[in-house]
């Protein structure tokens, strides 16, 4: 009989880990996987009657590494975080947390008006405001002789 003495978490780390690597093959393997030091943040898009919004979560994003560009339709909100080196004397097990450039694009409906659209960055969150065209939903056509 073995007097071996094993860490209780010792499998479940383990298991985690073989469970992790499988999730990142297949990820990679759909085409979603990014190269390494690349994410892609997790939104919401929303409307009402009279915007859309996007909501962006960018946890320890500044706003100064933040671009948000429009063209030909088209949102993009890319940027970069920062990896943080406050804690280089401590010896880590693991990091889960990402780091590194990031690029979303939105292909934006011809009912928002692009010249008022403000975005703002809370709480790591970035929402977008994306206000809609006042349209007149009713309109007096002439009518001319020949």
């Amino acid at each position: 009989m073995s007097s071996e003495r094993r860490h209780p978490l010792k499998d479940i780390l383990y298991l985690q880990d073989r469970m992790n690597r499988v999730f990142d093959e297949s990820v990679r393997d759909s085409g979603i996987y990014k190269t390494p030091g690349q994410w892609i943040p997790h939104v919401d898009i929303f409307e009402d009657d009279v915007s859309l919004t996007i909501k962006a979560e960018l946890p320890g994003v500044k706003r100064e590494d933040v671009i948000l560009d429009m063209s030909d339709g088209v949102l993009t909100l890319s940027g970069k975080k920062q990896y943080s080196h406050e804690d280089q004397a401590e010896s880590y097990h693991m990091i889960e947390r990402q780091y590194g450039s990031f690029r979303r694009s939105f292909n934006i409906p011809d009912v928002v008006d692009v010249t008022k659209v403000d975005a703002k960055l809370e709480d790591g969150v970035l929402r977008i405001n994306l206000p809609k065209l006042k349209r007149s939903s009713t309109k007096k056509i002439p009518i001319v002789e020949r």
